[in-house]
Parts: C-alpha cells; structure tokens; sequence
C-alpha cells in the first residue's frame, strides 16, 4: 500500500482549514447576533451562572473559568480581554457587560487582574439571550463533547452594527462602526415594512456610525460606498472648543477624541509638536479628564490665533482620523461582504426563524397542557365514577389502565388523573381549570395564526423591535457633518499676517513680517535692514500678506505664481534664500516685477510696462492656470526688458515716469485688450539713454498724488491733476527736477496722507514714515524734499507702500 502524498497539496488543505477556522472561529463575527465565538461563550456561560443584570456581581475569574473550562479552550487572558472589552463603555457603544472595579481606561491603562475585578450581565445584554431555553437556536457541543454551546444566541438586538467588531483572520479583515441603536431599530422596522427599499431609503433612518466616544462624522461618498458596497471610509474629528481666559487670553480645551484613539498618546503627540515647534503658540498643556468626560487644555500665548492652531492638531495629530469601514460577516458558515441592507435582512431572517421556533415550542407547550386539562376535565365531571374505580383497583397500573379503558384517555392524562389533588374537586378550583383551559386554546389560536400568517409575525418581530427601542435607545454622541472637513492646506496653519517681500537683483527672497519695522520721522537715518552684499542691491520690495498670490514677473517677460507663505521667512536684516529654490531661471533671468493679490478675475486687467516705454494690457484670467516650469507674459522686442506689471481698470489713467524726470498721463482705453502672447503698443517716446522707471495707475480712492523718490534720498507729492492726460505714445512733460544731489529718478507712487512710505538704501538701511511727512509741491518742476539722510555713496535702491496701516510703537 502506498502512503505517500503530495506536500503541495497536504499544505493547501491544512493551510485551508486552518484559515477556515480563523474565520469562523475567531476574527470575523456571526451576522445574525454580531458576536465572534469568544463574545458569545462568555455571554452563555454569564447566562448558565445566573450572572443577570438584577442579581449580584460575580469574581470575572469565576466567568473566565466557567468559560475556558467548558467552551473555550484558549488561554485566560484573551478571554478575559474580550471580557473587559465588553465592559467598557469607550469601547463599545452599549456595553454588554457591567463591569465593577477598574477595567482600563481610554489613556490605554490595562484592567486590573481578574481575580480583582467583577463582572455581570447587562440588562441590553438579557436581549440577546432571551428564549434561548425555547428551541430558538442551534447547539452543538463544546470543544470535548460533555456540554452543548449554543451556535447563535437568539439576540432581538441588531449588533453587527450597534457595537461594530474589529478583526483580522487569514486574508481578509473586518471593521465595522458602532450604531445608534434607535436609528438601527427605525430602519429596521422600516426595511420590515418595505421589504423592496433601497440602501438610500434605510440611510434615511440610519444616518452613521455613533461612536461611544462622540466626535464629529463626516461620511459622504465614503459612507454611501460602505452602505452600499459593504467598503468605503469616514473620517472623524475631535471635538475642539475655546475658552476664555483671563488677561485677553485663550485656551483651547479638546471634548471628545476619535473612536479608537488612545488619549494619552494624543496629548504626548501634541506636545512632542509644541516642543519641535510646528505647532506655535500653546504655553501650557495639561490633561483635565475625569469620569464625566475628556477635557484636554492648551493654553494659547496672547495674540494666538486659535483657529491657526486648531487646524494644525487636526492636520499633524490623530484628533483627524479615517476610519476604513469593511463591513465582512460570516454568513452560513462562510465569510460575506455586505451592504446595510443586507446586514439587516439577515437579522430579520433570524428575528423570524428566532420566533417561529419559540413559538412552535410554545404552542407545542400549551397543546400538551390543554391535553392534560381535557383530562381532568373529564375527571372532575365524572368524579363518583372516577373515585370508585380508583378504590377497586389494587394497584396504581391497575386504575391507570381502567381509566385509560372506561374514558378513552391516554396514559398521560390518567396518570395526571392520578397525581391529582382532591382539592381540586371544589367549584373554585374546576372554574380555575376551565378558565386555564380556554386560556391555552386562545394562545394556541394566537401561536397558529403567527406559524400561518406572515403579518402576524412581522407585527411581533416588530413590536419586540419596539420594546427595545424604547427600553434601551440612547441619544447619539456622534455629530454628522453636512459638509466635508476637507484636507487641512497648509494656509489654514498659517496666519493671514502682513508681510514685506524683499528680492534683490542678484536673486535673493525673503518675506518679513510688517511688524518688524516701525515707522520713524522724515529725515531719519532708518534702521538696518537687508545685508545683501557687494554689488547687489534690492529690485522688488512689496507689501502683502501670507495668503496673498504671488505674481513674478521675469525681466524676459516669463510669469510665475507661488504663494507669499511660500517665500522663506528670515529677518529684516538677513539676505534671504535665492530665488533658484522656488523658481526654476535662466541665466540672465531675474525677477523684474512681482504681484501680490487674492485672484485673477476675467474682468480685470494686467497693464504691463517695458524699460523702452511698450504698454500692452490683458486680461488677468489669461494668466491663471500657471504651470511650475511658468508662463510667456508678453512679447519683448530685442533689448527690451520687462519693468513693471499691475492691475488697471479701462476707466483709469496710467502715469509713465522716466529716470530723466518726464512723464506721460494717458487713458487705459488707448491701450486696446491684447492676448497673453504679444508685445503691445507704445506708451511713451523716450530721448536717448532715458528708459521707463515707474508706473502708476490712478482709481476711484483718494490717493490723487503722485510720490516720485529720486536715488539721492529725495521725494515730493505733486497732485495728480498737475499732469494733463495726452495721448499715448508722446514724449510727455517734466516731473521732476533733477540735479546732482537728487540723482535719477528710482520711481513714483500714488499716495494719500495716510499711506506710509518704506524705503531702502544701498547700505542696507530700511525706514518707513508716513505719506504726509512728504511735503505737498504746488508745481511739478521741483526737486522736492530729503527723505533719508545718506551715507556717504548711498543711494535709495527700492520703497513701497505700506497701505492704510497703523504706525508700529516701540
């Protein structure tokens, strides 16, 4: 006889069963009471103790014991997990344990040792086992046949989704949310009534998960995919509110942590973030919980923006989490993924098969009693005859059998005869039985039309539905989001604070907070601001704010757009990171022009202004979708160069200045609308060597003059009106009277009285005063009045405006 067998195939079967048995025996639960093997053993045998709700606590190493020992032949201590689990109400959303003594906590502390702690029954938890004496279920026997175990427990409680299950077998995984269990009950009587509804119509009674621990729920298409396809996420959020404090101050105090989550994990992740710095702002944490809810408080340093850092604990801690809901159940005996109403047919399917069983076992219950009252019925009405023959018989087998024989009763109703009292001779007591008897004919009547009458027994699977509802419905904890709490941008971690954009000639950027430079008198020597070494100097210097665009115009016409948070931060005095690390120039290639604003819109304009006087104005959404590699602005002519570029509107004028002191007032309107790619139209005719410094556009404020800022230090305002509007493309009319003190013009602005002006120097001096320390000349030829005081060989290299600001107080 040959023995031998194939390795491959002896590893396929062995692999197999033992995958199978993973499966159905230990990580994926029943579909019918939501409970994997561990949870149902523990229930039967608290059940076989006496272990209720309404009766004393017992030692949770006698349940362990009971359980190991006649069901679970398993070590101790997953059992007693499972056990613990049940009892603890961060756990599962209505525990079916009531634990005494410390079973763990949400910080992750482990239950104390068994022989210390008490456990009994949940009243919820008598639900699932109620009529399991009746038939209801299956049993089979326990692990060395001495026993019988039940296959399901008879549960009237939907629980594959009112407490969820988590579990990983051999290729294939679980995770079901935890329910409300009046929405469950809502749409389960729901889908009883209307047995053809789709998975939307349950959705309108069973809303989402409700987790033990609250939070917030957002679901949307990821929930409509679970419910639908049995796969899909959720995300859950943190409960965050803010407190007032004393001292104009703030604290951020977190209610309620995602499902699941460890608290204090959360709290060492937060202050790991603080002590790394990427979360600013929180100069105290500390962990407030007790055992009427979590309170985690942050105290926020003045002037922190709450709402910055809230944003930051849901984008780099777990207070935002996903959860990846896989709705897999052992169906018959094998593993099934199912949608939400699925999962609440199968619970019907056994709520029926439940009640037809208890009910065949009561009516068969009743019919042997009514049996047994037709009987003594009988006795009793012929009680002298009855009596007589007993006295003649010599034996009890005897009279059995001639009352069997006189009477024609069964020998179940003779013995009954029998073993009667004689006070149940007296009137009251045969009414008493007639009574009892009409009373088991009645049920057995109500038993026959449940057996026979569909609508009957769905009025009892839904009355018992009801009961529950109303016995043991809680409210919900978890709040469903109507809107999606989309991924948290990395501008919501940042302040919209106003910040001073500096880039130099040579290639260097960095952004500064506004804050860092106070305003001083005219005539003022400044303060020390960027070292950008020998032979550079600053070309764009603008005022803007964090979230703002960032428009860079090349000197060869090309566009990039980044954000103004993206440019490096450094100090007023620092050099900055070179332009290279955000935008990919060429050799050559500097940064001619720069724009900061919150949108391009289709009515709006760009004007842009090259060194030799071409104007061409486009429209602002022909420069939206902007690729990283950046985008041909405009058309240059040979040897020009790019200067300046700004947002006009067709009703404005446009005011050209040269560093030779001239000027031009001309219409936007003369300025047709042009594509992206073309050179425009000339705006100013230039004398030799003379190019284009400044450009300037007039609107509907109140900034009415013109602030021209020559290299030498000096400035003055001149009322817009004192320059007459010509037609493009003239020569223009004198502006500013240069000598060698004034040196060339640098540029011009529009300014009011309230504006503030910053300037900076070639030595790396940066002063900012107000608009109105400038004095206000009646004519346009003059040279206007000192701003700084130079040192010696400095020149002013940029300025910008500071917009409707409040003066900086030191």
């Amino acid at each position: 006889m040959n023995n031998t067998i194939s390795i491959e195939s002896e590893l396929k079967k062995s692999y197999l069963e033992y995958s199978l048995s993973v499966i159905i025996g230990r990580a994926i639960p029943d579909v019918r009471d939501g409970l994997k093997p561990v949870h149902r053993r523990i229930l039967f045998a608290m059940h076989d103790l006496g272990n209720t709700f309404n009766r004393p606590y017992k030692k949770s190493a006698r349940v362990v014991g009971d359980v190991i020992g006649k069901y679970h032949p398993h070590g101790d201590s997953a059992v007693y997990d499972a056990l613990v689990r049940m009892a603890q109400e961060f756990s599962m959303r209505d525990p079916l344990v009531d634990g005494q003594g410390n079973f763990g906590s949400i910080d992750g502390d482990a239950a104390a040792a068994m022989r210390y702690t008490e456990a009994r029954m949940a009243k919820l938890c008598g639900e699932f086992l109620s009529d399991i004496e009746k038939n209801t279920v299956d049993f089979r026997a326990n692990y060395d046949n001495t026993l019988q175990e039940p296959a399901v427990l008879p549960t009237k409680v939907p629980n594959l989704l009112l407490n969820g299950t988590a579990g990983i077998a051999v290729g294939m995984a679980t995770n079901i949310p935890p329910h409300n269990l009046g929405e469950l009950i809502n749409g389960t009587v729901h889908l009883l009534d209307n047995p053809e509804c789709a998975v939307t119509d349950l959705m309108k009674h069973i809303k989402g998960p409700d987790f033990p621990t609250g939070a917030m729920v957002y679901g949307g298409k990821g929930l409509e995919d679970a419910y639908h396809t049995g796969r899909g996420s959720i995300r859950i959020r943190g409960v965050v509110e803010r407190e007032e404090r004393k001292g104009n101050r703030e604290s951020i105090i977190i209610k309620e942590i995602p499902y699941a989550l460890n608290k204090s994990t959360l709290v060492e992740k937060i202050a790991l973030l603080v002590n790394e710095k990427k979360i600013e702002g929180i100069t105290d944490l500390r962990d407030e919980s007790d055992r009427t809810g979590i309170r985690i408080v942050m105290d926020l340093k003045r002037g922190a923006i709450a709402d910055i850092i809230i944003n930051a604990l849901y984008k780099y801690t777990p207070l935002e989490t996903s959860f990846g809901i896989n709705m897999m159940a052992v169906v018959d005996n094998r593993p099934m993924l199912l949608n939400l109403k699925q999962v609440l047919e199968y619970f019907l399917e056994h709520r029926r098969e439940v009640i037809i069983r208890r009910t065949k076992f009561d009516k068969d219950k009743a019919e042997k009693r009514v049996h047994v009252l037709e009987g003594l019925k009988i006795a009793v009405d012929n009680i002298d005859e009855v009596v007589k023959l007993i006295r003649g018989s010599s034996s009890p087998e005897e009279a059995r059998n001639k009352l069997i024989e006189r009477f024609e009763l069964s020998e179940i109703q003779a013995r009954a005869i029998l073993d009667m009292r004689l006070q149940k001779l007296t009137g009251l007591e045969r009414d008493k039985l007639l009574e009892e008897l009409s009373e088991l004919l009645k049920l057995i009547e109500y038993y026959t039309s449940i057996l026979e009458n569909e609508e009957v027994l769905k009025g009892v699977i839904r009355e018992e539905l009801q009961e529950i509802h109303q016995n043991y419905t809680t409210p919900r904890r978890s709040v469903l989001l109507d809107h999606n709490p989309s991924e948290i941008d990395i501008e919501d971690l940042i302040a919209d604070d106003d910040a001073v954009i500096t880039l130099s000639r040579r290639g260097y950027i960095k952004r500064t907070p506004l804050s860092n430079y106070q305003a001083q008198r005219r005539g003022g020597k400044g303060i020390a601001g960027v070292q950008t070494g020998d032979g550079d100097f600053i070309l764009n210097f603008l005022v803007t704010t964090n979230h703002q665009w960032l428009l860079l115009f090349t000197n060869q016409g090309k566009m990039f757009k980044i954000k103004a948070h993206q440019v490096p931060e450094g100090s007023r005095y620092a050099k900055g990171a070179h332009i290279a690390n955000l935008l990919p120039l060429h050799k050559e290639e500097y940064v001619a022009a720069a724009i900061s604003l919150r949108e391009l819109s289709e009515d709006r304009f760009f004007l842009f202004v090259t060194r030799k006087g071409m104007i061409k104005r486009s429209s602002q959404d022909l420069y939206a979708n902007c690729r990283s590699s950046g985008l041909k602005a405009v058309n240059l002519r040979d040897g020009d160069e790019l200067m300046s570029v700004m947002e006009v509107y067709p009703q404005s004028d446009c005011i050209l200045a040269t560093q030779d002191g001239t000027a031009i007032r001309f219409n936007i309107r003369d300025a047709r609308p042009m594509g992206r790619a073309t050179a425009g139209v000339k705006g100013i005719s230039l004398r030799e060597n003379d190019r284009v410094v400044a450009a300037v556009v007039t609107s509907d404020d109140d900034r009415t003059q013109l602030l021209t800022v020559s290299e030498g230090g000096f400035g003055k305002r001149t009322g817009i009106d004192q320059y007459r509007v010509q037609t493009r493309g003239g020569k223009g009319i004198l502006n500013m009277r240069l000598t060698a003190k004034t040196g060339q013009v640098l540029g011009a602005r529009l300014v009011n009285e309230t504006d503030e002006l910053m300037l900076l120097t070639s030595t790396n001096k940066i002063i900012r005063l107000r608009a109105d320390d400038i004095s206000l000349t009646r004519g346009r030829a003059t040279q206007g009045v000192r701003l700084v005081r130079m040192d010696e060989e400095g020149t002013v290299i940029g300025f910008d405006l500071v917009r409707e600001t409040e003066i900086d107080k030191d």
